[in-house]
């Protein structure tokens, strides 16, 4: 490992104070690109570098990899161990709209959950919660009881290990209590499997397609499309989702435009007009 890169790591651990596994994602970045140089990073061009990752064919990996070496590059400028400011640019990548599901599909198949048993039970919970907090499944699964104030719910474990506060629907917090009422577990996470250990996020995976068909994330969308539509703040809801950026937020007003164009061609009477 060259100097700059040891340095470049360090600065992000301490000074930066990025998590363990962002920091680790940045070394195998970049390590990757001197092994495989057999030089160190700061003194490769750029062609040299993009020929490297050009086995990556996945643009969004890509992307990462390249946002890893242009994070390196401006440390190395501004520490003055390079006297260029090189930046590689990014693959582009089609816009997509987030997949959703809107209330009343994520209802109606609630109501066909078997609640008559604590697993039943429990399902029906985390899937309520998922779409009443907007949570990622990595912050639900280290969620415990405690982080439950009430209506409020105290996410801590969150990415980029920045703490947040948010409402949660009382119908959530009453079917988290039914649960765990009946389940018996009094262990240190909300979400148990069978044995009464830690859920684990296929576990959850394999509930919400069992019950839904999608992903635990696809219900984070839904929780944010719902805001959206009904007329939120697109800042209210970065500070709900824990964006770090609004233009994270910003894909949902797609949706929006969509549901407006929708709107006027369905309602207007020049749009259904043939040229």
């Amino acid at each position: 490992m060259s100097n700059e890169l040891e340095a470049f790591l360090e600065y992000i651990t301490i000074i930066k104070a990025l998590s363990k596994k962002s920091v680790e994602a940045y070394k195998n970045d970049l390590l990757l690109i001197e092994e495989s140089a057999h030089k160190p990073l700061i003194s490769l061009k750029t062609e040299n570098i993009l020929k490297i990752l050009s086995s990556y064919e996945n643009k969004r990996t890509l992307n990462r990899k390249l946002s890893s070496v242009n994070a390196f590059f401006d440390f190395c400028y501004k520490e003055q161990f390079s006297d260029e400011k090189n930046r590689l640019k990014f693959a582009k990548i089609a816009k997509t709209l987030p997949k959703f599901m809107d209330y009343d599909a994520i209802m109606n198949s609630l109501s066909l959950i078997d609640r008559s048993n604590w697993i039943g039970k429990r399902d029906y919970a985390l899937i309520l919660f998922l779409y009443a907090s907007g949570a990622r499944i990595s912050e639900c699964l280290e969620l415990s009881y405690s982080d439950i104030e009430e209506e409020w719910l105290h996410i801590r474990h969150a990415k980029g290990e920045k703490e947040r506060i948010v409402p949660l629907a009382k119908i959530a917090k009453v079917a988290i209590d039914a649960y765990l009422d009946d389940s018996g577990f009094n262990k240190a996470y909300v979400w148990c499997n069978y044995r009464g250990g830690k859920l684990s996020r296929i576990s959850a995976y394999k509930i919400t397609q069992k019950y839904l068909g999608v992903s635990p994330h696809v219900l984070r969308h839904s929780y944010a499309t719902a805001l959206i539509r009904g007329g939120a703040d697109l800042r209210v809801v970065q500070e709900l989702l824990g964006h770090s950026s609004l233009l994270t937020t910003q894909i949902y007003t797609h949706i929006q435009r969509q549901d407006l164009k929708d709107t006027v061609a369905a309602c207007h009477p020049m749009a259904k007009e043939d040229l």
